[in-house]
């Protein structure tokens, strides 16, 4: 198996297991997500290489940030993730490269994260009120990054660091000629492991 055919098939466990948690029909998650059912059946299944862009939307519908739809369902519990066990993954839209460097499912109100956004490339995210608050930190460790939240555009250099809650739409784009990277550092208010064990917060 592919990496990406493994990390579509982990997204899609993921996604179902979330839903089946909150007792969700596809129709519910559909309507309160915008994304259409016959979409989500798809991710469910692994048949469908969705962007960023849907992907950010469903995780909104079941309440919870985008990256948690990354995380391994069946890794166990331990405070120490090794460089092996991450998963990087192409959004086939824009072509970024995101991976989850914090322990999958552990109980911690921060979560992290590591982006490479490729010369050029722009990434909007369409979400804005929900219903847990998000906060999150972005800090660039190489490039340019431009993150706009609402109509506010904040110009990000290297080493510079951005605090923000996700409230508003927002979106990411390197205007250079140079991919960028930067680290995202999320915490919430609420977080609920596999299974519907409760924890302190979620990312």
């Amino acid at each position: 198996m592919s990496t990406m055919q493994d990390i579509n098939s982990r997204i899609a466990d993921r996604v179902r297991a979330l839903r089946s948690d909150l007792h969700m029909s596809l129709d519910a998650l559909a309507a309160r997500c915008d994304v259409s059912r016959s979409m989500i059946s798809l991710i469910e299944r692994g048949e469908s290489s969705a962007t960023a862009v849907v992907l950010e939307k469903i995780a909104t519908g079941l309440g919870v940030p985008l990256a948690t739809l990354f995380d391994d369902p069946d890794a166990s519990l331990k405070p120490v993730s090794r460089r092996h066990e991450r998963t990087p993954w192409r959004d086939p839209q824009s072509g970024y490269i995101r991976r989850n460097i914090s322990p999958a499912n552990y109980p911690s109100p921060i979560r992290i994260v590591e982006v490479i956004l490729p010369a050029g490339a722009r990434v909007a995210y369409e979400t804005a009120a929900r219903e847990v608050n998000i906060h999150q930190q972005i800090w660039v460790r190489k490039g340019t990054v431009e993150v706009t939240l609402g109509g506010v555009t904040h110009r990000l250099l290297q080493d510079d660091c951005l605090a923000m809650q996700l409230n508003e739409p927002t979106a990411f784009h390197n205007p250079t000629r140079r991919p960028a990277r930067y680290v995202v550092v999320v915490a919430s208010e609420l977080w609920r492991a596999p299974g519907g064990r409760a924890g302190g917060a979620r990312h």
